[in-house]
């Protein structure tokens, strides 16, 4: 039940509220990073969707500039060699996306933050709802949610959504997105710490990305 949840957050915010706080401090310097460096931030959101984000992390950290440099065999060798998931479909889409490095980083810095998402919905491969508000999340906005497994998970169990939806589509995203803001604005939070709190309830950790 909300109220439960909204106790629960409560909780955690005398908890882990630094450490949260700690970690959206971070995110927001990430705005200023170079657009090659945001390039390879939403390299990281491309590859987590479906995977963990230990995994991903690894596997992120471990090829990181080489995101920028790789070809395309190249690149899907080196992911499948890490044990990455659809490790064709990513490169592919990596690879294609590189043509948009410097838009990507006029698109975050010039349009207003729901803009942006939608910008990245339609043009950048890989990226839909969810990815699309990770890498946000992660360049410092707060007005987005991210309905990854660990978040979706609690949603179901605190009864806020009926069951996973198989598919998040547009309309699903932002209904859950939607119930998630009024929980956020009952305890005085944005999207983003909300979902701090939310995924350190499944996982006792902060994410590291």
């Amino acid at each position: 039940m909300t109220n439960n949840l909204i106790k629960e957050i409560e909780n955690l915010k005398i908890k882990i509220g630094g450490e949260a706080n700690k970690k959206l401090e971070e995110f927001k310097e990430n705005f200023n990073i170079s657009p090659k460096q945001k390039f390879i931030e939403l390299c990281f959101c491309i590859l987590v969707a479906n995977t963990s984000i230990k995994k991903t992390y690894e596997v992120w950290k471990q090829i990181y500039k080489n995101f920028l440099l790789f070809s395309e065999d190249k690149l899907k060798k080196e992911l499948k060699r890490l044990s990455c998931r659809f490790y064709n479909k990513k490169a592919s889409y990596i690879v294609s996306d590189r043509k948009f490095i410097r838009e990507i980083d006029f698109i975050v810095k010039t349009k207003k933050d729901f803009e942006a998402r939608k910008w990245l919905v339609k043009n950048i491969k890989g990226i839909k709802w969810k990815e699309s508000s990770h890498f946000l999340r992660n360049l410092g906005f707060k007005n987005f949610a991210i309905l990854d497994r660990h978040v979706l998970k609690i949603l179901e169990e605190r009864k806020i959504i009926d069951k996973i939806p198989k598919t998040l589509t547009k309309k699903i995203y932002l209904e859950i997105e939607e119930k998630l803001r009024n929980i956020a604005e009952s305890l005085n939070l944005n999207l983003a710490e909300l979902d701090l709190y939310l995924f350190y309830l499944d996982t006792e950790k902060i994410p590291r990305k």
